[in-house]
């Protein structure tokens, strides 16, 4: 239903209630006669004529733009403006209806009613602005969600075609010297393609299905690196249910093997270890090999991709580090937090 529409309902039924417990506390004070039910009536009407010129003049002067130390002294003038002519406007149709009285042209009467009017217009325009600051909000969160889904799913897309190239060049090596090993690492690799494809369509994945993917990995790349590339797990038990960036894992291995052990003439060793601690979930990847300078900086795009991967996803609470841990070993270290029933998917 477009808002306008809404607008409209709110508006006519939310003016129809004032009108009916007006007319009915005429009745119970036995103060009824169709001659005020008919005043009541056009009080309505002007009530819903009246707060739509102010809703215009709120949209046309730009006012719903305006922080609150510039919107509230407008707001107050000009409701207690249009409370004034309400007044004026309800006279004119007690004279109309032979109602008037001589009490109605009081100076008291004149400041009780107005101040009275004027808390109508002004509960009006609150109602009203907080349901523009209301929906502004929701616009700008669900604009935010949108980018955020859209950047998380350009990384995505730019993450497999990165995997897939190194994939393939491994299994290149193979074709001409073992072709029994280059079918064994073809399964392989259709395995992983298999589940990078459903990873594809999610934000998270358990951390026990990424760790089957690596596994994977590396088993593919010790077949191109044979007896140069070593592998050690220390999984902690607990770990498979952390939820995890699909194909985050699979990244921070390949970079230490593509920056680290490729590198060495004598090959190196890659070892992931993860420990749960307080809700948090703490992964450790080592490598052999060395960063080009001792600091945090990361070496490739594909660190970058899982820093800004992070960061979407988790915020501030999730931690990433790499460093050079000794002459020998680079350690990439990740700190993850559980979801805690949040929907990442």
């Amino acid at each position: 239903m477009a808002k306008q529409t809404i607008y409209w309902i709110c508006q006519v039924i939310g003016w129809s209630i004032y009108g009916i417990l007006t007319v009915i506390a005429y009745t119970v004070t036995r103060q009824y006669d169709p001659q005020q039910a008919f005043g009541v009536f056009l009080e309505v009407i002007f009530y819903l004529i009246s707060t739509h010129i102010l809703r215009t003049i709120f949209i046309k002067a730009g006012w719903l733009n305006l922080k609150l130390p510039r919107l509230i002294p407008r707001l107050l003038v000009f409701t207690y403006l249009f409370s004034g002519v309400n007044y004026i406007y309800l006279l004119g149709i007690e004279s109309l209806t032979n109602v008037i009285s001589s009490k109605d042209l009081s100076l008291l009467s004149i400041l009780v009613n107005t101040l009275i009017y004027w808390l109508f217009y002004f509960l009006w325009s609150v109602f009203y602005i907080a349901f523009h600051y209301v929906d502004r909000y929701n616009k700008s969160l669900r604009a935010k969600t949108e980018a955020r889904e859209t950047e998380l799913n350009n990384l995505k897309a730019q993450l497999n075609p990165h995997f897939i190239f190194n994939a393939l060049n491994g299994i290149r090596a193979l074709v001409d010297e073992n072709p029994e090993k280059s079918k064994e690492s073809i399964t392989q690799l259709s395995h992983i393609l298999r589940n990078s494809l459903v990873a594809d369509r999610k934000n998270l994945v358990p951390f026990s299905e990424e760790l089957k993917t690596v596994t994977d990995y590396l088993a593919l790349e010790s077949i191109r690196y044979e007896e140069r590339l070593t592998t050690k797990f220390d999984i902690d038990r607990n770990s498979g249910g952390f939820m995890v960036p699909p194909l985050m894992l699979q990244t921070l291995v390949e970079n230490g093997i593509k920056h680290g052990i490729t590198n060495l003439k004598g090959g190196g060793e890659i070892s992931i270890s993860t420990k749960v601690k307080k809700k948090y979930l703490t992964l450790k990847i080592r490598n052999s090999g060395q960063l080009s300078n001792n600091s945090d900086s990361s070496t490739g795009y594909g660190l970058e991709n899982t820093k800004k991967r992070l960061k979407l996803i988790f915020g501030e609470e999730a931690g990433f580090k790499i460093r050079n841990e000794s002459p020998r070993n680079v350690l990439c270290s990740l700190s993850i937090p559980t979801c805690d029933g949040r929907d990442f998917t």
